[in-house]
């Protein structure tokens, strides 16, 4: 009974850890990046024909989005107004939650060249034109421009854009970069293979492939959840996301270990044997290496066998 007890607590803890979502494993393979709104809603983009569906927690699609040329999807973190910006195209698209049209902002008639472009709210934008080299905040109910600051620089890899609290982060696929409105740096530190940026309140976060880091102000970027075998990432308030082996996982938020993202090498007399910022749990148990559901399984025919003998 006493080892019945244990297989028990063991199995709890194993699923506590992460818990795999049924999702069909085709739809994952060809998904290029995803996104988890704050009610557990998924989104699932594919740049093999540009499309953007929306799928409940049990992999119910919910809405789907067609597009002719690639788009970059903001964030879900307002679900009611999701925004598109297309540097091929030259326009921004606002949907609401059922993946329907409800506003679209042309560039090409106004402006240079949009690089790219930030949604502040539901009426401002920011768009880093790189004709003029400038950046221009955007009145897009009314069509003014509200200011224009000189921004001469040239960011290869350019991912993403955002604006707040008077700074301007920009990032790259290597770097983030911090600025003032008079162009001054304010912080910069290397990224690897960056692809957006969630604000959660004050905190600044970054999303990279296979990590998510939360930058801590003029001060250093803090790993808050890393799994070097994910395909892709993501998180909400509650959760953590991650598709991995075309399996998609969810992890509670508190289970995550936060670590220092070394932006220096360390020194010569310091352990760099473990990776950094490698997710609590995986690191005591290896949970995640498979699905929760054949843990499940296996576990319960172990414990089958024990009650053969009586135990």
């Amino acid at each position: 009974m006493k080892l019945l007890n244990l297989l028990l607590i063991i199995l709890f803890c194993s699923l506590s850890a992460q818990k795999s979502i049924p999702f069909d494993t085709l739809m994952l393979k060809e998904a290029k990046d995803m996104l988890a709104d704050d009610y557990g809603n998924l989104y699932i983009y594919k740049n093999k024909d540009f499309s953007f569906t929306k799928y409940d927690s049990l992999g119910k699609q919910l809405g789907k989005l067609m597009f002719t040329v690639p788009f970059k999807v903001q964030n879900v973190q307002n679900p009611l107004s999701i925004a598109f910006f297309s540097e091929n195209a030259q326009e921004m698209k606002f949907v609401d939650q059922n993946l329907n049209e409800i506003q679209k902002v042309d560039f090409k008639q106004k402006f240079g060249f949009i690089r790219m472009a930030y949604a502040e709210d539901l009426q401002q934008l920011w768009l880093l034109d790189d004709s003029m080299k400038r950046l221009i905040q955007y009145n897009f109910r009314n069509e003014t421009m509200i200011n224009s600051y000189p921004f001469d620089a040239s960011f290869d890899d350019l991912m993403d854009l955002m604006v707040f609290e008077n700074k301007i982060y920009i990032l790259t696929k290597k770097h983030i970069k911090i600025y003032n409105f008079k162009f001054e740096k304010l912080f910069e530190a290397p990224i690897e293979n960056g692809k957006r940026f969630r604000r959660e309140n004050e905190f600044i976060l970054v999303i990279t492939n296979n990590s998510i880091l939360k930058y801590i102000p003029e001060k250093e970027m803090v790993k808050i959840f890393e799994d070097p075998d994910a395909q892709i990432v993501d998180k909400n308030t509650l959760s953590y996301f991650e598709i991995k082996a075309n399996n998609l996982y969810l992890y509670n938020l508190e289970k995550s270990k936060e670590t220092k993202w070394q932006t220096e090498p360390e020194p010569e007399n310091k352990s760099t044997d473990q990776p950094i910022g490698k997710s609590e749990e995986k690191s005591k148990n290896g949970s995640s290496e498979q699905p929760a559901g054949e843990n499940l399984e296996k576990l319960i025919n172990e414990i089958s066998e024990v009650q053969k003998f009586g135990i």
